[in-house]
């Protein structure tokens, strides 16, 4: 019987740089609103979208990324490099929102780590490093399958076709959750947020269903025998006559 593959676990040296540390180089978009301080990319006052110019579908992604207070940003993902990336591609949520600018009206699906306005992350608030400190997060893409690690608590584990199977959380459609392959890019509204040691692992096509094994065919029962005919029995053979004594 066929046994699915499991990948050893990925080391550092499995990983590529995107940044390297000292300019945009590799980078498209908003190369303006976004520069390279003290060896992060650094959103500025006018920072909007900065994206990766090659395209990637699966992939393991690591990075570090500091927040100011309140600041809101994003990581889009199989980006096509125009439009609304938070529709057209595929954003998880950087967010610093524990502030009290937030209190009481963020969405379940607008946290950190959420896919904004798609599925929810949990427990992220909890595993967040303070304002002004760098987080570890990582984001794994497979498929259809999408995981997001904070400072090594998981924040979100999901099957994207299930999570839209009623529909998206914000009403509205998100094509970019469909495409298959884009870039990776930081999604800004001008609110200052660092990101640093980008990289990333990227992934064999996502693994198709193993089919499942058909039930063997019944067997085809054994015609009977015929049976055999009943034996003519013999006829007794008749006495000798005993001589008579001479």
């Amino acid at each position: 019987m066929a046994t699915a593959t499991v990948a050893p676990p990925a080391t550092e040296a499995d990983f590529v740089s995107l940044f390297n540390g000292t300019d945009l180089q590799g980078w498209v978009g908003d190369t303006t609103g976004y520069s390279v301080e003290s060896g992060a990319i650094t959103c500025g006052p006018k920072g909007t979208d900065l994206f990766t110019a090659s395209d990637y579908a699966n992939f393991v992604l690591r990075l570090q990324f500091k927040l100011s207070a309140g600041a809101n940003n994003g990581i889009g993902v199989r980006a096509p490099g125009t439009g609304d990336a938070a529709y057209e591609a595929m954003e998880f949520q950087v967010l610093d929102d524990a502030n009290d600018k937030y209190k009481g009206w963020l969405k379940d699906w607008q946290h950190h780590g959420s896919v904004y306005g798609i599925a929810p992350s949990k427990n992220a608030a909890a595993a967040m490093r303070p304002v002004g400190e760098w987080n570890d997060q990582e984001i794994v893409l497979d498929g259809r399958h999408a995981k997001v690690t904070l400072n090594n608590t998981v924040i979100l584990d999901i099957d994207l076709d299930a999570a839209m199977q009623d529909g998206t959380l914000s009403g509205k459609e998100h094509p970019g959750a469909r495409r298959s392959t884009g870039k990776i890019g930081f999604l800004g509204h001008g609110d200052h947020v660092q990101y640093r040691n980008i990289r990333i692992r990227t992934l064999p096509a996502a693994s198709a269903p193993v089919a499942p094994v058909a039930p063997a065919s019944p067997m085809t029962p054994m015609t009977p025998m015929t049976p055999a005919s009943p034996v003519t029995p013999m006829k007794p053979v008749p006495p000798v006559t005993p001589q008579k004594p001479s």
